[in-house]
């Protein structure tokens, strides 16, 4: 394990939490995860085991009246479209050891996208005679308010970590401890527009300040080679220096850690970024993601180049960037609306 690498160490934790859905699940399941290996990622086969489990539970508790182990391949066939109709409608609320789970449109979305993706492979490899779930249309989906951080919002971030004015004694002098690497983490997400996952895994061996760059393993475990400002450059070095101060295993290379001098967890990140946020902004619910959001649309603004952005944040689909980044259509809309003229000059 010493020698497994975050992303190793993340995926290995995931396979553990598969193994453990799918010991619950009829056996076919467990061949179709692993049929869908070679083109998903562990954090994607995890997700669908878990929207599986419920697909199943409610199969055995309102469908079939039998645990579901014992659902078998000729009990799917037999599934028809209100069927699954019904279970979509039921995902809106339904009851786990006492806790009411609530899903959204893009809850149901996803769960029902697990249920196409399991009826589509066992169609595809003639475990069942028909894909009825391929009739059930994806829940419409409407746009969420994309939420960024302004310049001057930007601003007032950085001066609540490096001085915060809201918190208590307590939390001031737990501040203290950690203002440097909270400065270093929030600046590095502004000024790159990293996401979570790539920032936990990055290790100190990942930079060359030389160049300014570091190296970053993307969603989907492709690396890439990103550069950074002077500005984040100054951030991440008086973090450095910091670090070196601290008593960290000689076998702990993460670039970021936490109080007990290990790995800063994806949580811990979120917290602190929550909470300076709230101080901040407060009537603005902002996450890491949402700082990545600021960072893209900035460097359009700066760049004008929707391709650049689309790069740089690692999306495969320009769509994608123009989806999460309103700002971005609204300039462009603005950058038209000169070019008609109404009245002859």
């Amino acid at each position: 394990m010493k020698n497994m690498t975050y992303h190793e160490k993340r995926d290995l934790d995931n396979m553990h939490k598969i193994g453990n859905y799918l010991s619950k699940l009829p056996e076919f399941c467990y061949d179709y995860i692993i049929g869908i290996e070679p083109n998903t990622s562990s954090l994607t086969r995890l997700n669908y085991s878990m929207d599986l489990h419920v697909f199943f539970e409610y199969l055995a508790k309102y469908i079939f009246k039998k645990p579901v182990e014992q659902i078998t391949l000729s009990d799917i066939d037999k599934i028809e479209a209100r069927q699954i109709e019904n279970y979509i409608s039921y995902l809106s609320f339904y009851e786990v050891d006492g806790k009411v789970i609530k899903n959204t449109e893009r809850g149901k979305a996803r769960k029902l996208a697990s249920v196409r993706s399991l009826f589509k492979y066992l169609f595809n490899h003639d475990k069942i005679s028909s894909n009825v779930a391929a009739k059930i249309p994806m829940p419409k989906l409407h746009s969420k308010e994309i939420i960024r951080l302004e310049r001057d919002e930007v601003e007032r971030m950085l001066d609540a970590v490096a001085s915060p004015t809201t918190f208590s004694e307590r939390q001031k002098n737990y501040n203290k401890n950690t203002t440097i690497r909270d400065n270093a983490i929030v600046t590095l997400f502004l000024g790159t527009g990293i996401r979570i996952s790539e920032l936990v895994g990055l290790n100190v061996e990942d930079f060359d300040f030389s160049q300014n760059a570091f190296r970053v393993t993307r969603k989907g475990g492709n690396q890439a080679v990103l550069y950074f400002s002077e500005e984040v450059a100054d951030a991440l070095c008086e973090w450095l220096e910091k670090r070196k101060t601290l008593e960290i295993d000689d076998d702990e290379h993460a670039m970021f850690i936490s109080l007990q001098n290990k790995r800063i967890c994806v949580r811990a990140v979120e917290k602190l970024v929550k909470k300076f946020a709230k101080e901040s902004t407060p009537l603005k619910k902002i996450s890491p993601h949402k700082l990545r959001s600021t960072f893209g649309t900035n460097l359009y603004r700066e760049t004008k180049d929707i391709y650049i952005v689309a790069d740089v944040l690692g999306h495969k689909d320009v769509n994608t960037t123009k989806k999460h980044y309103a700002a971005i259509n609204e300039d462009m809309r603005k950058s038209v609306a000169d070019v008609i003229k109404i009245h002859r000059e």
